[in-house]
């Protein structure tokens, strides 16, 4: 299963280590293997892991070859062996035998695009440490969760609910007009959730988020045959 979680803050006034880990803690079950948090003054993010591929050197969170983009990923990339020739012919040697690596490497290569290439369910976050910006993206039809809120401007993300009310500044409110898309569709129709200003990242987007604000792309969507 595994379980992300993160915190953007720009305006450096705290260590979110704390925070994050709690986070983390609210769903360890989702990890119970071992966990592991990337941190600068900006960003902390972090992981739990149910360990699958790679038990010996796939811990999380992980960079690529360059060390500038740091990976923290929920999820399994079926087409990951073909992937990771891709990059071998490319002239890059990768450390581990991980889904995980080869899925930030190929970030790091085609960006956003990258996304196109992959077989597979995921909620991944990669944080780009020069341009100081935060890229989550969900898989096609949303088999791996991920939500996300904003509260006095810092971005915050977690595979489940209860791990963005950790913290205090995340208000936990009802809002009755979701509540009435669950009650009549069973759930609340993508991005909403039942909590005011809480949303999920709706299946095949994508977000950044950087000193300019909060942006969500499309990557994905579902074809039909009009004749």
């Amino acid at each position: 299963m595994c379980g992300v979680a993160g915190i953007i803050d720009y305006r450096g006034k705290s260590d979110s280590v704390p925070a994050v880990k709690e986070m983390l803690r609210s769903f360890s079950y989702r990890g119970p293997d071992e966990s592991g948090i990337y941190h600068s003054s900006v960003a902390t993010i972090g992981n739990v892991r149910l360990s699958i591929i790679d038990l010996a050197t796939g811990q999380q969170p992980l960079s690529d070859i360059s060390g500038r983009y740091w990976i923290v990923f929920n999820g399994e990339i079926f087409n990951y062996i073909e992937l990771r020739e891709v990059l071998e012919k490319k002239g890059l040697t990768l450390k581990t035998h991980s889904d995980t690596e080869v899925l930030v490497n190929l970030f790091a290569l085609y960006g956003e695009k990258c996304l196109s290439m992959l077989n597979g369910q995921f909620a991944v976050a990669i944080w780009d440490k020069n341009e100081e910006k935060l890229f989550i993206a969900r898989d096609r039809v949303g088999i791996r969760p991920l939500f996300y809120t904003k509260a006095n401007g810092v971005l915050y993300f977690a595979s489940e609910i209860k791990g963005l009310f950790c913290s205090r500044e995340v208000k936990r409110e009802l809002n009755p007009d979701n509540l009435a898309q669950i009650y009549t569709f069973w759930t609340a129709i993508t991005p909403a959730t039942a909590f005011r200003d809480i949303s999920e990242l709706s299946p095949g987007h994508y977000l950044i988020f950087n000193r300019e604000g909060l942006t969500i792309r499309k990557f994905w969507e579902l074809s039909f045959n009009n004749n």
